[in-house]
């Protein structure tokens, strides 16, 4: 007689099924024209050691992804291209590269006023051309963190992305959207691109990264490699809608003497969680994470992030603010990691969330894992409300508490928002901030 499992043990055993059955059905569907048989074949063997996410592991403490459960997802089908949303429109000349339900869409796409050496479109285009797929596949899922459950499923089925190659010596910024774009299906969808960009030496990138629509789950993965002396500015935002659900990971390989900002903003989504993985591979290296969370109703945001040093005079400054309304729930997980090798590392690291109701919750863990004895650190966390005497102040200004309340949100979300390169993603970003409770 067979004993029966336990209730704990039934329910990891249906995680493990459901994980399984997932990986199959995406590696059934991928297309036969992508020469990625070794990537493909390691995600597999990562996952059938792995077991589909639940809060009794340490990195999903705070996160649960049951109701993902109950969808039997499919991937994400190639349809006909929606209209494009207003606040996609950068307002200055850019580079666009367009993607719906994670194939890439060329007619929603420009290359205009793309420089002479660089390289951009899709990614199975590119892997496909004899003459430049040795440029980007020895650099496809080599970096470190590749054994996470998501991160191998993406890896596992991706039909399609972005590939973005910049030559070196480029002093004037290339400026470079990839706008990703999901759309509902009579079935619950997966969309999973893959986005691989690489900045040779010495060279400027700005790019800015958007997430919208509706109905499909994401699952995107943005892999970055800075070339010594390269710089990077990188913005990312998601604003998908607040039904959905959103993983992503940013993956970032940085050289000597390179230069990587980031600013992730997440807007919508009924869960989000992004994974900011940042490798310094070499000295005299500079990271600045800037992060903002906008949450209401039932939201949930998490965001995990490592920044791991390897050499001297490395440089990490982080700043991740959330501002939580309602039930909704955000949770801050930031690890730098600094070794005996990476000595005279400068690195700070500052989480600080405004609850604006009695329901909404707050988990937060800055970590600074320091082995270096001559170092320069320092972290901290903050949870506060609005104060009283700052709305008495203004009311007694003659400013409505209502306005009092808009004003203070808006002048804590600020610090951040004040990091976006382009000026017309501030102000637009800055006009949804001013109407965000409405």
């Amino acid at each position: 007689m067979t004993a029966s499992l336990s209730p704990l043990m039934a329910a990891e055993a249906s995680r493990d099924r459901y994980l399984q059955t997932l990986a199959q059905t995406l590696r059934s569907a991928v297309p036969k024209d992508l020469p990625l048989a070794d990537v493909r074949s390691r995600a597999a063997a990562c996952l059938q050691e792995q077991t589909f996410p639940s809060p009794r592991q340490e990195d999903w403490r705070f996160t649960d992804l049951s109701p993902l459960l109950a969808l039997d997802l499919q991937p994400a089908a190639l349809v006909p291209p929606p209209d494009r949303p207003d606040w996609s429109d950068l307002g200055t000349p850019a580079v666009e590269l367009v993607l719906v339900n994670g194939h890439f869409c060329p007619a929603l796409s420009r290359l205009e006023g793309l420089p002479a050496g660089a390289i951009a479109g899709s990614l199975r285009h590119l892997l496909n051309q004899p003459d430049l797929a040795p440029r980007f596949l020895p650099r496809l899922a080599q970096a470190t963190g590749h054994q996470e459950v998501f991160t191998a499923l993406n890896s596992l089925g991706f039909p399609d992305g972005v590939g973005l190659w910049v030559p070196p010596h480029r002093s004037v910024a290339l400026v470079v959207q990839i706008l990703h774009l999901t759309s509902a299906g009579e079935t619950p969808q997966l969309a999973q691109p893959r986005n691989l960009v690489v900045v040779e030496a010495d060279s400027q990138l700005t790019l800015v990264e958007q997430y919208g629509g509706e109905g499909a789950v994401t699952n995107a993965v943005t892999e970055i490699w800075l070339e010594p002396g390269a710089q990077v500015s990188h913005s990312r935002l998601q604003r998908q809608g607040e039904a959905g659900f959103h993983l992503g990971k940013t993956a970032v390989m940085q050289g000597a003497d390179s230069q990587y900002a980031g600013t992730a903003l997440y807007l919508g989504g009924r869960l989000n969680r992004h994974d900011w993985q940042i490798y310094q591979t070499g000295p005299q290296t500079t990271t600045q994470l800037h992060g903002l969370a906008l949450l209401r109703g039932q939201q949930h945001s998490d965001t995990h992030s490592l920044v791991a040093l390897g050499h001297p005079h490395g440089r990490v400054e982080q700043a991740h603010r959330a501002i939580v309304d309602d039930q909704a729930h955000s949770v801050f997980n930031g690890r730098i990691v600094v070794p005996q090798a990476a000595q005279f590392t400068n690195a700070s690291q500052l989480n600080r969330n405004l609850l604006l109701s009695n329901r909404a919750r707050v988990d937060t863990k800055p970590q600074l894992e320091i082995v270096a004895d001559n170092v320069k650190c320092a972290h901290g966390a903050t949870v506060s409300q609005l104060q009283a005497d700052e709305i008495f102040y203004l009311q007694s200004r003659g400013i409505s508490a209502a306005q009092a309340q808009r004003l203070l949100i808006y002048a804590f979300a600020m610090d951040i928002l004040q990091t976006l390169p382009m000026a017309s993603l501030r102000d637009r970003l800055s006009a949804a901030l001013a109407d965000w409770r409405d």
